[in-house]
């Protein structure tokens, strides 16, 4: 067995620290929740989840990730904790220079800058996983180069381990929900967007998925530059999206259009989704004439492929609401998974249902909150759904249900901060317009089978 060095010594030691330091601070307000509890005080549910977001934040890891998730599931977290986990911020400090020609010249070779015209010292980008560094090829075509973090995933691991502190905590206190499906699904992605060769097959699927949509525009991956742990693609010209919130409604509705194809026809025609639409996602680029065209798609780590059954199910659910066949409704819940169902569970999951695809059966010009203040779009509802649990008991959330609604909340955050004005009744049924699953399935193996990636076992 070969002895650490002390470089790994020092990891392991700093890495346990941050930990042991994280598992302490909500412990902490575990202890805090079962004294009052016990005491039979009321709760300062407002203060724990400070208290809670302040022990996370401090980790600046894939953990953070996992906290914003969390905070968009309705009932997976009290309304106080929800509020608190979005203010976290998935930043991290960028690695140094140092760091940097390590991770280059193990990926790469000790030559690896000769493979390059230029690299360009400081990131132009950090977040939880790794940076991204902007490059200059050989031939002078722009890259973004994406370097893993080192120890990642330990980090992953443990970052997991905390997750299901958190979700014991909860079940303590508040056992509406049955998460034990909510965190399968999540390490299982984590896990994968560890891995940048799936990553690269993630790009290249998009390519072939969005050809010929010309408001959408996909990197391409340079393989010769790209390892496990590091992803090289084409460099995406462009703005922030939010920099577009004040344009003229004609642009914002432009680039919400592409946003909502983006996303709705990859999941309608081969049953893939982008499970991240953060805002930090998306680039916006120009035509030539200077105006906004379109949006650009940067990050394609976290992409969940459902199962086809899944994806009728989620058109079966819609075309249930759109004509009132409460029997279609029921049987798509079945088809996504969830049990025991009766009366009560039913009409519990169709407050949540009803919110989601609400824009999707109103045949009309509209808004996606429709009047509501964005900061109030979803909380009558997640309350509702939580008043409803309660009394239901515990309720298992389905493995494919977390990702499916992460994305639906994140795509309408952005038409939110865009205040677009659209008719999502008549983009959705283009989406699904001669929908089978026959369809799905050979189109979904097809393009799989192209990339090199299997279809999903969950």
């Amino acid at each position: 067995m070969v002895a650490p060095t002390d470089r790994e010594k020092n990891r392991f030691s700093a890495r346990a620290k941050r930990y042991a330091s994280v598992g302490s601070k909500v412990g902490g307000v575990a202890a805090r929740m079962a004294g009052a509890r016990l005491l039979g005080k009321p709760q300062d549910r407002a203060a724990n989840a400070i208290g809670l977001a302040a022990a996370l934040g401090g980790l600046k890891g894939p953990i953070m990730k996992v906290a914003q998730l969390l905070a968009t599931i309705p009932d997976a977290l009290p309304a106080e904790y929800a509020t608190e986990l979005t203010k976290l911020q998935s930043q991290a400090p960028p690695m140094g220079w140092a760091f940097v020609k390590r991770r280059m010249s193990a990926e790469l070779g000790v030559a690896w800058e000769n493979k390059f015209n230029s690299f360009e010292h400081h990131p132009a980008a950090a977040a939880s996983l790794g940076q991204v560094h902007r490059a200059r090829a050989l031939d002078g075509s722009e890259l973004a180069c994406k370097l893993q973090y080192p120890d990642m995933q330990s980090a992953v691991e443990a970052d997991v381990r905390q997750l299901k502190l958190l979700f014991a905590i909860r079940k303590r206190f508040d056992p509406a929900l049955d998460t034990t499906e909510i965190v399968k699904e999540i390490a299982a992605r984590l896990r994968e967007e560890l891995d940048y060769r799936r990553e690269a097959r993630h790009v290249a699927l998009y390519r072939n998925m969005l050809k010929g949509k010309d408001a959408i525009r996909v990197p391409e991956v340079w393989p010769e530059l790209s390892t496990g742990r590091l992803l090289t693609m084409d460099w995406m010209t462009g703005r922030k999206l939010l920099d577009h919130k004040n344009d003229p409604l004609a642009t914002r509705n432009r680039l919400a259009t592409a946003m909502f194809t983006a996303w709705w026809f990859p999941f309608s025609r081969f049953g893939v989704i982008h499970g991240d639409p953060h805002l930090g996602n998306y680039t916006v680029f120009d035509n030539a004439k200077g105006k906004p065209a379109g949006i650009n798609l940067l990050d394609y780590g976290c992409i969940r492929i459902f199962p086809p059954s899944f994806v009728n199910g989620v058109v079966d659910l819609y075309r249930g609401f759109l004509h009132g066949d409460d029997d279609l409704v029921v049987h798509a819940y079945e088809v996504w998974g969830f049990k025991r169902l009766n009366r009560e569970l039913i009409e519990a999951l169709n407050i949540w249902a009803r919110f989601i695809y609400g824009p999707l059966l109103d045949d009309r010009v509209r808004s996606i909150a429709d009047g509501v203040k964005p900061s109030q779009y979803g909380r009558k509802e997640a309350f509702q759904v939580h008043q409803a649990l309660k009394k239901r008991g515990p309720v298992t959330v389905p493995r494919e249900f977390v990702f499916m609604d992460r994305a639906a909340i994140g795509l309408g955050a952005v038409f939110l901060h865009l205040a677009a004005e659209l008719n999502f009744y008549r983009l959705f049924n283009e989406a699904i317009e001669k929908f089978s699953v026959e369809q799905v399935t050979a189109r979904q193996t097809a393009a799989l089978a192209d990339v090199g990636l299997k279809p999903s076992a969950a």
